[in-house]
């Protein structure tokens, strides 16, 4: 007996898809009588089939998946006409299941199961009951937009094992936090934010020569750097994007720490990055969080050549 897929399910690679026209009608009976004995390829689990403007949605299962085709021995109708919405959406990369999902949500439809996309170079597939893991990434701002966030995005681009996310900021606002903690004199992390507030400003990165009567808005790094140039501690409002990651279960917080100088540290909903961090890190971090092993990197099949002496 063939199962309803799980929500979120797109074919992996999409030539597990065969997209085909039949005169059939598109109900159960009328696609059993039509498809049960003939051959499929063996990557083949899912036939989207369409006649006119009405498209369904086929589980398969075949005899075997050694020969290049074989019979199919059993299938379901998954979705008929009423319960499948195809999408034109030239620029989606249809491989990518947050891509999907996105599309997938700007054409919501009731009673819709299957949103079909013909996209990128013409190819398409399906997402089945959409329905994107939501992560907090926790990021300081300005500048604009938040590294971390457009970071993590880069990720989901391209990263195609991940299920579908939906990536929510959640926004260390430096000016918020002034205009909250007003003071006369601010001291700030860095110069490079090209943050805008009322009142005098220091950045603690210019090592101002004179230790002044400011309010430091910083992280504990930002505390250790004071302590060395000028022996004390200031008056300060901490931002570090760690300290917000206390969200109560089932939340998902992507976050950085400049006390983390590499790698990254992982806890259960919670995935910390270096405040410098790269890719490969933001990449290990989210599949962490949505319960996905780190990345294999694959091997060159090809046989090393011995430079000439």
């Amino acid at each position: 007996m063939i199962k309803d897929p799980a929500p979120n399910l797109i074919t992996r690679p999409y030539r597990g898809l065969s997209v085909q026209q039949v005169d059939v009608e598109l109900t159960e009976a009328a696609l059993i009588d039509h498809l049960l004995g003939r051959e499929a390829y063996r990557r083949t689990d899912f036939l989207l089939l369409h006649r006119g403007d009405e498209w369904a949605l086929i589980a398969i299962e075949k005899e075997s998946t050694i020969p290049l085709f074989s019979p199919i021995t059993d299938l379901r109708l998954l979705a008929g006409p009423d319960q499948v919405l195809m999408i034109d959406s030239p620029q989606t990369d249809v491989g990518n299941a947050s891509a999907l999902a996105a599309v997938a949500d700007l054409n919501r439809r009731p009673g819709t199961l299957v949103y079909a996309v013909r996209g990128r170079f013409e190819h398409i597939n399906f997402i089945w009951q959409p329905n994107p893991l939501v992560i907090r990434v926790t990021e300081v701002v300005p500048p604009w937009p938040a590294k971390l966030l457009t970071m993590a995005q880069q990720v989901v681009d391209f990263d195609e094992d991940l299920p579908p996310i939906r990536l929510v900021l959640d926004a260390v606002d430096i000016a918020l936090i002034a205009e909250t903690n007003p003071a006369e004199l601010y001291l700030l992390p860095c110069r490079g934010s090209g943050v805008d507030i009322a009142g005098e400003v220091d950045f603690l990165d210019t090592r101002p020569q004179a230790r002044r009567d400011w309010l430091m808005v910083g992280c504990e790094r930002s505390l250790q750097f004071h302590r060395h140039f000028y022996g004390d501690e200031p008056a300060r409002v901490d931002l570090c994007p760690r300290q917000r990651t206390d969200s109560g279960p089932g939340t998902l917080t992507l976050s950085k720490c400049c006390l983390l100088e590499r790698g990254v540290e992982l806890e259960s909903g919670i995935a910390v990055v270096p405040w410098g961090s790269n890719l490969d890190e933001v990449r290990l971090a989210l599949r962490h969080l949505v319960g996905l092993p780190a990345p294999v990197v694959p091997v060159a099949a090809a046989a090393m050549v011995e430079a000439p002496g």
